[in-house]
């Protein structure tokens, strides 16, 4: 019998969730995983409630929080574009000892990140959350690079810079790892550039506007791997989800996430402070 995956979401018709059960289905463990449960805060007035969604969908709606966390062998809080409701959403999920996949942006802040993480250990339930970027098959190549990254630059677009940004600051804690201490932005909303300094010297850079795509360039000491697309990520991320649901480890070190949150809320507030230092809280 498969695995059940449970769905809590803020609205349920949305683009992740509309997508995730397919993947799940197409992935190498679809055989051993299906989405099989639904619940949603509330419905968007313009789009499909949960009745409707779950019937569209062959899924079976929940009807409380509870039931869903009770029923699922292991569940997925989404809300993709309101980290700041995450904590709440997952709150009951994490005391369940079942894994828990938190959608990114994890959480809006360092403070709430770090206690949505610590009321997850406190009740020994496994915990993953990431970005799809950082499972774009072009981001292996900098894994092999000889040395540690000594700088990263990245490009990327989406609807808004505080929503997707955590695509490109993913890709770079992935290459160079934890450690940024501050950040600078310069430009507009929609058109801006930035740049991560790392406590050790080493800089990252992250250029956005809406119509970019995702590319990266990393430089190693003696070694340059240059990108200009990054593909296959949804998929990967899929595959590596049903892994930690299986294996119940995360891959993604929670140091990261923590940091990642911290670092998109720094860049936030450089969005109104342009050319000044924000450092990234700790």
């Amino acid at each position: 019998m498969k695995k059940k995956i449970g769905f809590i979401d803020l609205f349920i018709d949305e683009w992740h969730a509309n997508n995730y059960p397919k993947w799940v289905a197409e992935s190498s463990l679809g055989g051993e995983y299906e989405v099989a449960y639904a619940w949603e805060e509330a419905a968007k007035a313009d789009r499909r409630d949960l009745q409707e969604w779950c019937r569209q969908m062959q899924i079976t709606p929940a009807a409380s929080l509870e039931e869903i966390v009770q029923k699922s062998d292991c569940l997925c809080v989404l809300a993709p574009s309101n980290p700041e409701v995450h904590e709440r959403l997952s709150k009951l999920a994490l005391t369940s000892g079942k894994p828990v996949y938190v959608d990114k942006p994890f959480a809006p802040d360092f403070a709430t990140a770090s206690r949505i993480v610590e009321w997850a250990a406190k009740h020994q339930t496994p915990l993953m959350s990431s970005s799809a970027l950082r499972f774009s098959v072009e981001l292996d190549a900098v894994a092999k690079l000889p040395g540690p990254v000594e700088f990263f630059a990245t490009t990327g677009g989406g609807g808004n810079f505080p929503e997707y940004a955590i695509h490109q600051i993913e890709m770079i804690v992935t290459a160079m790892g934890t450690g940024i201490e501050a950040v600078t932005v310069q430009g507009k909303p929609e058109r801006l550039a930035a740049t991560l300094h790392y406590s050790d010297g080493r800089l990252a850079t992250l250029a956005y506007s809406p119509f970019l795509s995702f590319t990266f360039h990393a430089q190693a000491k003696e070694q340059t791997v240059m990108n200009q697309a990054c593909s296959k990520y949804f998929e990967n991320m899929i595959e590596a989800m049903l892994k930690f649901f299986a294996t119940r480890q995360t891959p993604v070190p929670l140091t990261q996430t923590v940091e990642i949150a911290s670092v998109l809320d720094a860049l936030v507030q450089g969005m109104t402070q342009p050319g000044k230092r924000i450092a990234v809280q700790k």
